[in-house]
């Protein structure tokens, strides 16, 4: 390795992500320079390489730096910039993510005891990490307690506090602004799709099961987008242009919001998997980040013509494509061999992503029973934040969209 063999982009990488006490505060650990304050000419003026990492000193310096700053960076930094981690490590570049239908979840499912999961860090990034995968998580002998749901929320970061409040009861209630809130099939669909931010995480605690029927339903969105992609192309890309409205609206409140049914990574970070029917696992060939499906809280479409982007072949999506399309995501998401089904027990607490779990409830007689479900949400940030403090807890890396990320280090 010599001075030469780096790119001027290299130079700007390296200067860039110095930690060094006078670029990053040692206490709060932020940037004390902008990466604009690096020199556009800037060269290595001194190299030292070593089995630990590389000291490099820079001329010309960011300005405010003496010609003595060192940038020290070690050996797994190199790795990871260098691409070199992505070749060694089988864990690199491979997406965290897998599709499932009913036999796959029924046989790889996790169900956690409460006392583990509120007490044993490994126990927590366990569950952490198979909710990322699969976007479904059940926990089972969880006390009969209203402020259970707060705790296991709380094990992961702070609540995602909604008009709904921080938490919320799911009953039967006479004259219910919410279907969600009667005792009538309630179909698959996402919460809060209407606000700005709908939650990542939706927690739901089984106070009382007395009720018959009101069997949960539980359909991988995931699952049913990469089948559209894979096999009927035309109406995948009909659901990622075509604008979709949703409210809730009633005498005090007016949430509105319009979002495509899927939304894409900006760009593919990660391998294409293979075809789901294969039993391969991986990551998404539809490179999917989101799926937003709530029939319940749909509202009229908006009909302006130049509402949605052009696709790629150059045409706009109408209401017709739109309703072949969403026919056919519907019948994949219901079909019976995709539908995981489970009558929640008292003491039950499940835990989905609300962004890719598709979730629904059968009818049931109020009048036979009480069924009371203790309701919580968890924002993306507080979830992500928590998943990369145990992975680097426990495996010394955090993942970002499947790419194995190591905390940038000095010698």
């Amino acid at each position: 390795m010599s001075k030469e063999s780096f790119t001027l982009n290299d130079r700007i990488h390296l200067r860039d992500s110095c930690i060094c006490p006078k670029c990053i505060h040692p206490s709060t650990r932020q940037k004390e320079f902008q990466t604009c304050d690096i020199p556009q000419d800037i060269q290595i003026r001194d190299l030292h390489v070593s089995p630990r990492g590389i000291t490099i000193k820079w001329a010309p310096e960011v300005p405010g730096y003496s010609e003595d700053h060192e940038t020290e960076l070690s050996q797994a930094f190199l790795q990871e910039v260098a691409g070199v981690k992505a070749q060694l490590d089988d864990g690199a570049y491979v997406d965290r993510q897998t599709t499932w239908d009913r036999e796959t979840i029924t046989k790889n499912n996790l169900w956690l005891d409460y006392n583990d999961y509120i007490e044993e860090d490994e126990i927590l990034y366990e569950a952490i990490k198979h909710v990322h995968k699969y976007g479904l998580l059940f926990l089972r002998s969880v006390p009969d307690d209203e402020t259970a749901v707060e705790r296991i929320v709380g094990r992961m970061g702070r609540l995602h506090d909604t008009f709904y409040g921080r938490t919320w009861d799911v009953k039967s209630i006479p004259n219910s602004k919410n279907v969600a809130y009667t005792q009538q099939f309630l179909g698959l669909h996402m919460d809060l799709l209407y606000t700005t931010n709908p939650p990542h995480l939706q927690f739901l605690h089984s106070l009382r099961a007395r009720a018959p029927g009101g069997n949960s339903l539980f359909s991988d969105s995931y699952r049913a987008a990469e089948t559209m992609y894979l096999h009927h192309r035309k109406l995948f890309h009909v659901l990622c242009n075509f604008p979709v409205q949703y409210h809730y609206h009633n005498d005090s409140q007016h949430y509105y919001y319009t979002r495509y049914t899927f939304e894409r990574r900006p760009f593919p970070l990660l391998p294409p998997s293979l075809d789901p029917a294969s039993g391969e696992e991986g990551g998404t060939t539809a490179n999917i980040s989101k799926v937003n499906w709530s029939p319940p809280f749909q509202a009229p479409f908006s009909m302006a013509s130049d509402y949605a982007p052009a696709q790629p072949q150059g045409s706009r999506p109408t209401l017709a494509e739109y309703l072949e399309a969403a026919k056919k995501f519907n019948e994949l998401i219901t079909a019976e061999e995709n539908l995981f089904e489970y009558r929640l027990q008292e003491g039950d607490c499940v835990v989905f992503d609300n962004r890719r779990t598709l979730h629904a409830r059968r009818e049931f007689d109020a009048s036979k029973g009480e069924r009371w479900l203790k309701g919580a949400y968890l924002s993306d940030d507080a979830f992500y934040s928590r998943y990369r403090v145990l992975e680097e807890m426990f495996d010394g890396q955090w993942v970002e969209d499947g790419r194995v990320r190591h905390p940038v280090e000095t010698l």
